[in-house]
C-alpha cells in the first residue's frame, strides 16, 4: 500500500507541487494550477484519464482537504459548485477517519450523518469523544486550516512494483510497466525534464538477479528528451517482444539513467522543422527497438581525409558528437577540397588494368580533373593475426575520369610495394 501510494504521489506532482498523503489517499492542492490546465473541469478530466491505471478507485473535489477525502470515500466524484456544507451534511459518519470508529455509538443517539453530528453541542462532543473529532469536523467544513507535510520531489527516480500475479509472458509486462511509466511522467513534469535513458528490471519468482545476468533488464534510449509515455511504452513493447523470460516474474523496477531539460512543443500554424525531426526520431527509435540498435544506423562525419574513414556508421539513437573519439585531426592540405566527391564509394578500391599508362575500365578512361594529392593515416595501424600490425597510411593522386560506358568515375593512382604506380577505381558519380 505504501509503495502504491508513494507512486501515486509522484504522478500527482505533475499537476501541483502541493501533494500530500493522508490515510489511504493522496491529496492535491490545485487552486494555483487551475488556470494552467484550463479550469477545474479540464484538470479533472486529465486526472481521471490515467489515475485508474495507478489503482485509484475514486477522485473527488472540494474546497478543503478532509472534505475532498470524505467525498471520495462516498464515491461523490462530480465537480460540484454547490456549497461544501450541503455536500458534506448528507454523508455518513464513516467517511471521516475520526468519526468512523464511533459511528455505531452515535447512531444510537440518532446521529448518522455529518450534518446531524455538527448539530450536536460541541462541548459535549469534546468531552465524550475528545477534541480530535470537533477539530476534524472544522477542517472538513473549512472552519480550521490543517497543516500538511508536502511530498518532496526526489532527485532520482527508481520505482518498484510487486505484481499481483506471476507473469510468464514478457509482453504482459508492458501493461504492468504502464503504472511505473505514469509515475515517471509525473516526476519528469515536476522536474521540467525529459528522459533520454531508463532501465526496466524484473525479478523472477524464487530467484534474484545476479549482477551481469542477461535477460533481467532492458535499457531504453531516446534520441531527444522524451516525456511522451505512449511512445516510451511502444519502445518498451518492441523490445519486450524479443525477450524470453527465464522464469515467471513477480517484481518490476523502473530506474532513470539519464535526463535532460525538456522543451515542450509550441503551438504554431506553420510547419515546424523541429516537429518533423522529432517524428523522424520516434520512427527510428521504434525501428531500433524492434530490429536492434546496431541495425538502424546513421552516418557521422569524421575528421579524416581518407575516403574509407571519412565517415562511420553509428546507432541512430547514439548522441551526436562533434568529433568521434577515434578521429585524428588532419591539416587542410590533405582535405579533398575543390575536387568533386563521388556519390558512391566501392567497399574496396578496385585495381584497374593499364595500357600505355592509361587506366582501363570498360574501355580507356579519359582523365577530366586532377590530380589531387591525398595523404594521411600515418597514425593508423591495424593489428593482424600473429600479433603483427599493418599501417593504413595512404598517398594517392585522385582524378575524375570519364568512361564511355560506365559514366563519370573517381580513380586514383598510387604506388604499390615492389611495383610501379597502379590505378584503382574508388567511386562512382551518379
Amino acid at each position: 500500500m505504501a509503495a502504491a501510494q508513494h507512486g501515486l504521489a509522484l504522478w500527482a506532482l505533475q499537476f501541483t507541487p502541493r501533494v500530500t498523503r493522508l490515510d489511504e489517499a493522496v491529496l492535491m492542492e490545485v487552486q494555483a494550477s487551475l488556470r494552467l490546465f484550463g479550469g477545474a473541469g479540464e484538470l479533472a478530466a486529465q486526472v481521471r484519464v490515467d489515475s485508474p491505471a495507478l489503482g485509484v478507485v475514486s477522485v473527488a473535489w472540494a474546497a478543503t482537504a478532509l472534505g475532498a477525502l470524505a467525498l471520495a470515500r462516498a464515491q461523490r466524484e462530480e465537480v460540484d459548485t454547490s456549497p461544501l456544507a450541503e455536500r458534506l451534511n448528507a454523508l455518513p459518519l464513516t467517511v471521516l477517519t475520526v468519526t468512523a470508529p464511533h459511528a455505531d455509538t452515535l447512531a444510537q443517539l440518532g446521529c448518522r450523518t455529518l450534518g446531524e453530528l455538527r448539530a450536536l453541542p460541541r462541548g459535549g462532543l469534546t468531552r465524550r469523544f475528545g477534541p480530535a473529532m470537533v477539530e476534524a469536523l472544522d477542517q472538513a467544513y473549512g472552519l480550521r486550516s490543517p497543516v500538511f507535510s508536502w511530498v518532496t520531489l526526489p532527485q532520482t527516480f527508481c520505482a518498484r512494483l510487486d505484481l499481483m500475479a506471476r507473469v510468464e509472458n514478457a509482453m504482459a509486462l508492458v501493461y504492468a510497466a504502464k503504472r511505473l511509466l505514469l509515475q515517471l511522467q509525473g516526476w519528469l513534469v515536476a522536474r521540467n525534464a525529459g528522459v533520454t535513458a531508463f532501465t526496466l528490471r524484473w525479478q523472477h519468482d524464487g530467484l534474484r538477479p545476479q549482477p551481469g545476468e542477461e535477460g533481467d533488464a532492458l535499457v531504453i534510449r531516446t534520441a531527444q528528451p522524451m516525456r511522451d509515455m505512449a511512445h516510451l511504452s511502444r519502445l518498451l513493447a518492441e523490445q519486450l517482444a524479443r525477450v524470453q523470460l527465464a522464469a515467471p516474474v513477480e517484481t518490476l523496477i523502473l530506474e532513470v539513467d539519464s535526463v535532460c531539460d525538456y522543451r515542450p512543443p509550441t503551438a504554431s500554424l506553420l510547419p515546424d522543422a523541429a516537429e518533423d525531426r522529432d517524428a523522424l526520431n520516434r520512427v527510428l527509435e521504434r525501428l531500433a527497438a524492434r530490429l536492434g540498435a546496431q541495425r538502424v544506423v546513421r552516418p557521422v562525419l569524421r575528421e579524416d581525409a581518407r575516403p574509407e574513414w571519412a565517415q562511420q556508421w553509428v546507432p541512430a539513437s547514439a548522441p551526436v558528437r562533434a568529433r568521434p573519439v577515434s578521429a585524428r585531426p588532419v591539416s587542410a592540405t590533405v582535405r579533398s577540397e575543390g575536387l568533386p566527391q563521388p556519390t558512391f564509394l566501392l567497399p574496396e578500391p578496385l585495381r584497374l588494368a593499364v595500357r600505355g599508362n592509361r587506366p582501363l575500365y570498360q574501355g580507356e578512361l579519359q582523365l577530366l580533373l586532377g590530380p589531387h594529392r591525398l595523404e594521411g593515416g600515418w597514425w593508423h595501424r591495424v593489428e593482424l593475426a600473429g600479433g603483427t600490425a599493418e599501417s593504413r597510411q595512404v598517398a594517392r593522386d585522385y582524378w575524375v575520369a570519364l568512361s564511355a560506358h560506365a559514366g563519370v568515375l573517381w580513380v586514383f593512382q598510387t604506388r604499390v610495394a615492389g611495383e610501379d604506380a597502379a590505378w584503382f577505381l574508388h567511386g562512382v558519380f551518379a
